[in-house]
């Protein structure tokens, strides 16, 4: 049978993706399924079973990361992992996340329906806690697998209710064996929803990702002083909001003229004291920008600083700390190329794109050989209820998967 003719079998992914959101699905067709939580607990555990149906061992890791490995024909080489996550945020979507393991699931089945024993083991892999949405920060577990994040910090995180991330894996008896953890890969593939509205602009189904942007964040702190609202004149007033809105209104300016691939954001502000009657004396907020290209992400810090020592600062002081930074992360060219080789064979349009939010992949690829793929996210939506991908094209986004399997 010639490799383009296997195709897996989307009825059964759809039944899948339904079977899954009904562990923490909310009155809005959406789903809560906090990390390690017992709606996370159900959905592992039901994962666990669907594998074990399939012949496949099961192994975790001590930060609760799920491993189930289908044997290969040569078990001695490193496997070809299929993962993302099974965490979501508070009302979340059915997608997010969850689609990428259970493209991990649905491969499997269809190799083993069709008798096709891979030359490698292939290993899907659930990664704990992408979302932080209950301990943060976000993608903890493949921060940690990476060495990006300390284990034992990340450990004594805690929920809103005091609880400890390692309490609430223990809670659930998924605290597994460092020795278990993912060292080495063939290859890793992450399939998951775009979570913008890029591919339904352009009236394409699924994209190879190149990259995850670079970005960089920053805390802006404006000090004036707080007087009457009624009895100060305005030539006499140090009023740190007025300062603010001239620093962000000449930030949008000059970051919209550097580049239209530029993205930016003030989504952040708090006016102190917060008082109808009160001259605002501090304003505190934020500005992340995003882009591929480290020399304009240096270009955004510099505009930054430089508005810093704006003239109609009103008479206050403003300073700027970065909260924080990534380099852009690329992907495995060889990967996209093959990824890009099996949008082809199958006949699906596509287009190459670069990710503006982050996932678990970004830290992988730091150590294993790795590629995303996009599918088709409805209006753009996710992290809401509202969140939807068509079922065809989550099918043509699993099929890329198992062609790009069968191709390694």
């Amino acid at each position: 049978m010639e490799k383009q003719k296997i195709l897996i079998n989307g009825e059964r992914l759809k039944d899948t993706l339904e079977e899954f959101a009904d562990f923490g699905r909310t009155e809005n067709n959406g789903v809560t399924r906090l990390a390690l939580s017992e709606e996370d607990r159900l959905a592992r555990d039901y994962f666990y079973k669907c594998c074990h149906e399939l012949g496949m061992s099961v192994r975790i890791d001590d930060m609760g990361n799920i491993y189930a490995t289908l044997e290969g024909v040569d078990n001695s080489k490193p496997p070809i992992v299929i993962g993302s996550h099974l965490d979501s945020v508070k009302k979340g979507g059915r997608f997010d996340g969850v689609l990428g393991v259970i493209a991990g699931l649905e491969v499997a089945r269809t190799l083993v329906e069709n008798n096709i024993k891979p030359r490698v083991p292939l290993t899907i892999m659930d990664i704990t806690n992408e979302e932080g949405a209950r301990f943060e920060p976000s993608m903890m577990s493949s921060g940690v697998l990476s060495g990006k994040f300390e284990k034992g910090t990340m450990l004594a995180k805690r929920d809103i209710d005091g609880i400890t991330f390692h309490e609430a894996l223990q809670a659930i008896g998924y605290e597994g064996d460092e020795n278990a953890r993912l060292k080495e890969a063939t290859a890793f593939l992450e399939l998951h929803i775009e979570q913008g509205p890029i591919l339904e602009r352009e009236g394409l189904p699924v994209a190879v990702v190149e990259s995850v942007l670079g970005m960089v964040c920053y805390e802006l702190v404006v000090t004036g002083e707080s007087d009457h609202a009624g009895t100060t004149p305005m030539d006499m007033r140090k009023d740190a909001l007025f300062a603010a809105t001239n620093m962000i209104a000449q930030a949008r300016e000059k970051l919209r003229a550097l580049d239209s691939d530029l993205v930016f954001t003030m989504g952040r502000i708090n006016a102190y004291p917060n008082i109808h009657t009160v001259i605002p004396n501090k304003v505190i907020f934020t500005l992340e920008a995003r882009h591929k290209d480290p020399a304009i992400i240096q270009k955004v810090e510099e505009i930054i600083l430089e508005l810093t020592k704006i003239s109609s600062n009103e008479g206050c002081n403003i300073t700027a700390e970065k909260l924080w930074d990534r380099q852009t992360v690329f992907f495995n060219e060889e990967l996209c190329d093959k990824v890009e080789e099996a949008c082809k064979t199958l006949g699906y349009p596509y287009k190459r794109m670069d990710s503006g939010a982050g996932h678990d992949a970004q830290f992988l690829a730091s150590y294993i050989p790795t590629v995303m793929v996009f599918v088709k996210s409805i209006h753009g939506k996710s992290h809401c209820e509202e969140e939807l991908t068509m079922w065809e094209d989550c099918e043509k986004g699993v099929n890329i998967l198992l062609e790009t399997v069968l191709s390694l």
